[in-house]
């Protein structure tokens, strides 16, 4: 039969009842088996309304028709397209039903997936810090290390940390009188972690701080920071998703990650072969065309190398470009630069050689010349910087490793705050957090046009970290360099704790 005469979607249904099938009900059969398309089609334009209703900036409140997961009925959503202050853009939604009465309200972030997960760590000191707000995605995992108690990723929630630890205890309550009657032992186990919550939430003696920390490998939640504040209460870290966090997020298949496990394991089973490689199949770095200025033989510590790799995030062939510097009176580093052409994905990296150090190294300069914003400045990933003068703390990972001079690394921090942290076009924040972070920039700013000294302080537990000395080899007055003995912790991060040497 010629598909053009008969469509698939239209052919004679058999019918199972021996009573002859009505017309009219027949084509009601058929509009249930109608394309999504013609179903898109027929939805009425104004299906979604305006409530009226609006946020302090203006952006109004919207509502549909959505059906009941309870009981099949239809009741109805209300979105907002909001902005959350220092943060990104967000969909709020409520979710009610007139016929049984369920209710339901989440949020979905309405940025993309961040290029990096982010881990954002927080501590409770007083009763107020409580109110400070907090925006879970659905993929965030939070924790209260105080009380070891961890909630896995779930709905996404704009909440503060009173409200996340009010949920937990209602969820702790709702069965415990079935638990009192069939696990008593359960039953007192729940009742003590309940009073050992309320507690914290009331702020009894001997409770407090409280750390709390938020993990999303998608990097859209997020806890509020309050510029000026002591830098040990507010950290925010960055870190390179792992294999199976990108699975997770659905950035890449199960398949496709199974199948590079495999190629991995592949490859490291082949032994080196012995014949010399063709160029077309050549893994070995390539010269960009850089030559010596004295000769024509080509000079390795001029050209940028480029590498062939594997991208990170997709897994598909990508390029790494790499360049060798030596830093006068300090040593060798390598600026590695990768850029994926199939997903974007872009990484800058720092990197040192040579052994980690006996001993850490914490640097201060005090600038006092508008000249002092030219020197060289390198900062590790491991580094912590501390800018007493601007209330600016760099929590060691913030930013990565860089190698640049003073005045771009404090024009790095202040587009990094405006694009990530802050945003001028928000109203929604209180008159006095606005003003506070105009002072901020304002001081940041002078501070970048040389108008203002202020003192750098670099402590890095590796001494991986260097700022120029501009009368070297003479000692530099206005800069001294101290090295210390690292503690345990800072050895537990950089893995030295279980390296044996026996």
């Amino acid at each position: 039969m010629d598909g053009s005469e008969q469509h698939i979607d239209k052919k004679p249904r058999i019918s199972m009842s021996s009573e002859s099938t009505n017309p009219s009900q027949e084509s009601k059969k058929d509009n249930l088996f109608t394309s999504v398309g013609e179903q898109a089609q027929n939805i009425d334009d104004n299906a979604v309304r305006q409530t009226g209703i609006a946020d302090a900036e203006g952006h109004p409140v919207q509502e549909v028709e959505s059906l009941c997961m309870n009981c099949h009925k239809n009741g109805t959503t209300r979105m907002l397209l909001t902005r959350i202050p220092y943060f990104r853009e967000i969909i709020i939604m409520s979710f009610e039903c007139p016929h049984c009465g369920f209710k339901n309200s989440e949020i979905q972030p309405a940025a993309q997936i961040a290029e990096k997960g982010s881990r954002y760590v927080f501590k409770v000191e007083d009763k107020k810090d409580f109110n400070r707000q907090v925006v879970k995605s659905e993929t965030a995992t939070v924790k209260f290390h105080e009380l070891d108690i961890e909630i896995p990723p779930k709905r996404g929630q704009l909440i503060n940390v009173e409200g996340i630890l009010q949920e937990m205890i209602t969820d702790l309550e709702s069965d415990q009188q079935e638990r009192k009657k069939l696990h008593p032992e359960l039953y007192e186990q729940i009742g003590n972690v309940i009073t050992k919550i309320n507690s914290y939430l009331n702020a009894e003696p001997g409770t407090l701080p409280l750390t709390v920390s938020i993990d999303d490998p998608a990097g859209n939640s997020w806890i509020e920071y309050i510029p000026g504040e002591a830098s040990h209460k507010w950290a925010m870290y960055e870190y390179t998703r792992t294999p199976e966090q990108n699975v997770y997020l659905g950035l890449i298949s199960a398949d496709e990650f199974a199948q590079h496990q495999q190629e991995v394991a592949k490859n490291s089973k082949q032994q080196p072969s012995t014949e010399k490689p063709t160029t077309s199949t050549s893994n070995n770095p390539k010269s960009t065309g850089f030559l010596s200025d004295a000769t024509d033989i080509e000079n390795f510590e001029n050209e940028v190398q480029t590498f062939a790799a594997t991208c990170s995030s997709c897994y598909k062939p990508c390029e790494t470009h790499m360049k060798s510097v030596n830093i006068p009176h300090f040593k060798d580093v390598i600026l590695m630069s990768t850029v994926c052409d199939h997903c974007g994905y872009k990484s800058n990296e720092v990197k040192t050689g040579g052994e980690i150090p006996a001993k850490g190294r914490k640097i201060t300069l005090k600038v006092n010349d508008p000249e002092d914003l030219k020197r060289d400045i390198l900062k590790s990933e491991s580094c912590g910087m501390h800018i007493p003068e601007l209330n600016l703390d760099l929590t060691p990972g913030t930013l990565g490793g860089r190698f640049t001079t003073i005045e771009g690394l404090l024009t790095q921090v202040s587009q990094e705050l405006n694009n990530r942290v802050f945003s001028q076009t928000s109203d929604s924040m209180d008159d006095e957090t606005k003003q506070r972070w105009a002072e901020f920039f304002a001081k940041l700013q002078s501070a970048i046009d040389g108008k203002i000294g202020f003192t750098i302080v670099m402590e890095d537990p590796i001494a991986a970290s260097y700022i120029q000395n501009v009368y070297a080899p003479d000692k530099d007055p206005n800069m001294t360099i101290e090295e210390f003995e690292r503690t345990f912790e800072q050895n537990e991060d950089l893995g030295l704790n279980d390296i044996k040497t026996d």
